[in-house]
């Protein structure tokens, strides 16, 4: 069976979502996992903005 366009564009756009909804939940998972709550890089991060270096 010859894979044809169609068939091709469908497998990638389903695949492709269900592959980065997963990154996505695991980036979510790791920023805000309760032991990673007071990291001094999550804070130091988001100060970035206000400094005035």
């Amino acid at each position: 069976m010859d894979p044809t366009y169609k068939a091709v564009a469908e497998f990638a756009q389903t695949w492709g979502l269900i592959y980065f909804a997963a990154i996505f939940l695991v980036v979510l998972a790791y920023a805000l996992w309760p032991s990673r709550r007071m990291q001094k890089q999550f804070d130091d991060a988001a100060h970035v903005p206000l400094r005035e270096d």
